[in-house]
């Protein structure tokens, strides 16, 4: 009897749920999947926005920062606004079930690209990242796009107005699309390098699985083989046995792996020749610095010997002197130096006896230049943001803050930071120079462009003594005052300036400058004089301007056309594959 009674009870209970279903209205189930639709269409747009940053940071080691932005925000914005344009099209093509795929796309990226780098050197570097991200994160944005597209067509939005189910949709995923774009490269900047979720491919796998969230499905174990092939053989993830591969696959040509890191200022890491014995250290695609590794028998040097002079030429401050004023001793002397590389010239300094403070953004950089390139530990090390720190030292206006020698060499992957350019950094630096002291500013880029005029033009309007030196001799048959045809004159050139307008010389080196060093014998003295009378004419002397903040954009445009001229140098200093495999 008892159990008979708890079964009327089961049934009861049962059929009382089922009348509570019966009279829920409609509108309130339809409401319920409404909602659902429109969450996961919303996070598909923002997994699509997130993608964009992630797409140029995977580029950066092949093509360099500054070439895939050419055309990439196009690209992308194109790739949504076709998935909405086809939408209904589509539909005839595409199977509803393709948001499955979406999971599966996103996880064998790394492996597409892994295919696609190495013929980055047929491509180049503005037609390689467009081929690139064609084949990868493009068809990802547009599918996750289209597939928001038809999950916002499921929501009836007519009760908003006659046009609203057209047009609502479209607005949203836009401004969510731009604004989620914008919040993913600024926190992907912040943290890049900080752990193994925020490598580059850290975070492409970390997209893939927010994918398989939002949509889980059995066909998730179609990725199965792009990810063994991204955890065993896959040179671009950061492990062990991945970085055992990269090793064996850069011995192939005579190069070898020290040391690799991903950083706030880009994949760094420390490559030997076999072959020319010596040593760089990468910043994406560019060389942060060099130094041979063999010396000459019966040679002795109290520094290693840079692969590149004009880090050497640097270290000219020393040399100067007026009619007036002679060099301080170097025991007496404090120097600055605004931008570290492998530490050549702080180095120099240092061992001269000067005191010396760097400021470096990168920890990843100074940790590296110490570990391998012997970066004396005798120094005040920074590690901020130069614009920071000059703003700090500006407003402590004392002695410790107070300079002989200011080095400004802040050149990486292809351009300089416009903000460390403008007319408001270069006072910055006057202000804690002492009032004979001496600042050197190596500027690299094209010099036939009116970005290093507008340069010039800004250094000189803060220093009224300045001499202009270039790594090399001019080539025959380029001026700036002549330009008919496009023509790349793309080399590092030194600004030796002084608060004083009275007139500067070098004085003769003796033994002790040179430090032991062959290079230094050759490179120290600057040699190739640039008369600043060449930077006031040319058919672009109507676009060089004095930079201020806020108004950088001649060199903004310049650095675009100046950082494709720099890949295709880089690519000449090292070997394609090399460049390639990171």
């Amino acid at each position: 009897m008892a159990s008979t009674e708890k079964t009327g009870d089961v049934v009861a209970t049962t059929q009382k749920g089922q009348d509570a279903s019966a009279n829920k209205s409609p509108e309130t189930i339809w409401t319920a999947q409404a909602v659902r639709a429109g969450l996961q269409a919303v996070g598909l747009v923002i997994l699509a926005a997130i993608c964009s940053p992630i797409s140029q940071l995977t580029l950066s080691p092949v093509y360099g920062s500054i070439p895939p932005t050419i055309h990439h925000p196009r690209l992308m914005l194109g790739a949504v606004l076709l998935a909405w344009i086809s939408n209904h099209a589509a539909r005839k093509h595409l199977s509803k079930d393709i948001v499955n795929y979406l999971p599966v796309l996103a996880y064998s990226i790394p492996t597409l690209q892994f295919f696609l780098f190495p013929i980055s050197g047929r491509l180049g570097p503005v037609v390689g990242p467009i081929v690139t991200e064609i084949f990868t994160y493009a068809p990802l944005i547009y599918l996750s796009a289209l597939s928001a597209a038809r999950l916002f067509d499921s929501i009836d939005l007519r009760q908003y107005g006659e046009h609203a189910q057209d047009t609502m949709p479209g607005i949203v995923s836009y401004v969510v699309f731009k604004a989620a774009e914008r919040a993913a490269k600024l926190l992907i900047d912040r943290g890049v390098g900080s752990g193994l979720l925020y490598s580059r491919s850290g975070l492409q796998f970390a997209i893939a699985t927010c994918y398989s969230l939002i949509h889980p499905s059995k066909v998730l174990l179609l990725a199965t083989i792009p990810v063994l092939h991204s955890a065993y053989l896959n040179v671009h993830v950061p492990l062990q046995t991945t970085t055992d591969v990269l090793n064996s696959t850069l011995h192939v040509h005579n190069y070898s792996l020290v040391a690799r890191q991903e950083a706030l200022t880009g994949y760094i890491s420390i490559l030997d020749s076999l072959t020319h014995q010596f040593r760089v250290m990468r910043c994406d695609h560019s060389l942060l610095g060099g130094e041979w590794l063999t010396t000459s028998k019966g040679h002795q040097r109290t520094v290693k010997e840079p692969v590149y002079a004009i880090f050497a030429m640097l270290e000219a401050v020393r040399l100067i002197e007026s009619a007036t004023t002679t060099a301080v001793p170097d025991d007496q002397a404090k120097a600055l130096v605004i931008g570290l590389g492998i530490g050549t010239t702080p180095t120099a300094l240092i061992t001269h006896g000067i005191q010396t403070t760097i400021v470096e953004i990168d920890p990843v950089v100074h940790e590296f230049a110490t570990r391998y390139f012997g970066l004396p530990e005798n120094h005040t090390s920074i590690i901020e943001d130069a614009v920071t720190f000059l703003d700090r030292a500006q407003s402590a206006a004392g002695e410790d803050y107070s300079y002989d020698y200011i080095i400004h060499d802040v050149f990486t992957g292809g351009a300089e930071p416009v903000d460390l350019f403008t007319q408001e950094f270069i006072q910055g630096l006057s202000n804690v120079l002492k009032a004979d002291g001496v600042v050197a500013i190596n500027y690299a880029g094209d010099l036939l462009m009116p970005s290093a005029s507008s340069v010039v033009r800004t250094v000189q309007s803060v220093f009224p003594a300045c001499r202009l030196f270039r790594e090399d001799a001019k080539p025959a048959g380029f001026s700036r005052l002549d330009i008919d045809t496009p023509t790349q004159d793309f080399t590092n050139m030194v600004m030796f300036c002084r608060k004083s307008a009275e007139p500067f010389t070098f004085r003769s080196a003796v033994e002790g400058d040179f430090l032991g060093s062959q290079s230094r014998r050759y490179r120290l003295v600057p040699q190739h004089e640039v008369e600043p009378g060449e930077f006031e004419g040319g058919k672009d002397a109507g676009e060089a301007r004095i930079l201020k903040r806020g108004q950088t954009q001649v060199l903004e445009k310049s650095q675009k056309q100046s950082a494709v001229g720099h890949w295709w140098l880089m690519r000449t200093v090292l070997p394609h594959a090399v460049w390639e495999n990171w």
